[in-house]
């Protein structure tokens, strides 16, 4: 079991069974000796029984990480659900907070660093409203990253509905 402390907004393990994984399925990202994980990531491993997160040297529940994750991003639970139907499917998952979207989602078998994603996602729930403004911005942010846009759209069942938008022009 890899072992990973949760902080405000990651989590980082110095396990060797976090190395393994990220070579083998690209959990994390790889900086100065550690694995670093978006919270989104660490929740979705602990769910799999694959990470157990710690805060203050004391192991952490389900609940509590989830908790204390809120504190941080109210929406986390809409995007653990996402991210977790995603990695089931087979594809890599990643934040995207640089490019303005919550995930940067690789094709199955694509490697991320070794190809670029193929689409940025963002996830509302069903009762959301979304404006034709948003869906025109974050469709802008795709065209101007050259990347699809998926929105992922979850029901009261936790069930997720994913919409493929393109920038077409006439």
């Amino acid at each position: 079991m890899i072992t990973a402390t949760i902080s405000q907004s990651t989590a980082t393990s110095t396990s060797p069974g976090a190395f393994t994984l990220y070579e083998r399925s690209r959990f994390g990202e790889k900086k100065d000796k550690k694995i670093i994980y978006s919270l989104v990531e660490a929740l979705h491993l602990q769910k799999q029984n694959k990470l157990s997160l710690v805060a203050n040297n004391k192991p952490l529940t389900e609940d509590q990480a989830i908790k204390k994750a809120k504190r941080q991003d109210k929406d986390i639970a809409t995007k653990l659900t996402v991210f977790s139907d995603l990695r089931n499917k087979g594809y890599v998952v990643k934040t995207a907070l640089k490019f303005g979207a919550e995930f940067r989602i690789y094709d199955k078998g694509t490697k991320p660093g070794k190809a670029h994603a193929k689409w940025i996602g963002f996830t509302a729930k069903e009762h959301d409203k979304l404006s034709y403004r948003d869906l025109a911005a974050k469709n802008r942010v795709a065209h101007s990253t050259k990347k699809h846009l998926l929105l992922a759209i979850v029901d009261d069942e936790d069930d997720v509905t994913y919409y493929d938008l393109n920038w077409l022009k006439p």
